[in-house]
């Protein structure tokens, strides 16, 4: 049996090196070849959060390690609309620990913020979803699909706190009630401007039955100063 599972192993081991022969792992920030995650000099210079609790009166609690600057901003926009899903693996890494430190013993399950149907076939995938299943990786888990977004409301980049709350209102219906009554939840995003997805997601997982929602998203973002949350 062990020297099955060694093969086993061996063989897994060879597919992942073959993967990266053929397409070279890279930072997920500065896209330096041959580094799974993140490169060591990144590590050290990412825009961090003073706080990586942020609390609104919509959402609750939301773990954040991240500001929406620089090469993080760069590096979302490149994950959301170029393509870039491999940058995941690193933002996921980073994403859990936070979390860890953060959110510790709150959620049982986790969840994301789905794109629209639309909006998913347009990129080709959910950059949520992508972003939830590398974090969820840490504690040996899927992220369950608990929300469906009924209708491809128009994008939050642009909008006031205000216009923000009402383009959300109503988009987003629960999709697994079975999963969510009485569960402790972990809803994931990439980004936090005012809050307002977050919220109204937070507000249908409860409607549902949840006994309890915390958020993690990977960088803040000021409304201000930043304009392409989704």
């Amino acid at each position: 049996m062990t020297k099955l599972k060694d093969l086993r192993n061996g063989k897994r081991d060879m597919s992942y090196a073959l993967l990266d022969l053929f397409f070279p792992p890279k930072c997920a920030f500065c896209g330096k070849i041959g580094v799974h995650g993140v490169c060591s000099a990144c590590e050290k210079t990412l825009p961090r959060m003073e706080h990586a609790l942020r609390e609104g009166a919509g959402f609750g609690k939301c773990a954040v390690p991240l500001r929406y600057d620089g090469v993080v901003r760069d590096s979302l926009l490149r994950f959301k609309f170029h393509g870039a899903q491999s940058a995941a693996e690193g933002y996921g890494a980073l994403l859990a620990q936070c979390v860890a430190e953060e959110l510790s013993g709150e959620f049982d399950i986790a969840t994301y913020a789905p794109v629209s149907e639309r909006r998913r076939k347009r990129r080709g995938y959910d950059q949520a979803r992508l972003l939830a299943a590398e974090t969820a990786k840490a504690w040996n888990i899927e992220p369950l699909t608990l929300l469906k977004k009924t209708r491809d409301n128009p994008p939050q980049s642009g909008l006031g706190a205000p216009e923000r709350r009402g383009n959300v209102i109503g988009v987003y219906e629960a999709a697994d009630a079975a999963h969510i009554q009485n569960a402790r939840v972990l809803l994931i995003d990439d980004i936090i401007t005012t809050g307002s997805t977050l919220a109204e997601c937070v507000r249908v997982l409860r409607g549902a039955g949840a006994q309890s929602v915390v958020c993690a998203c990977l960088a803040s973002a000021s409304v201000e100063s930043h304009k392409e949350e989704t």
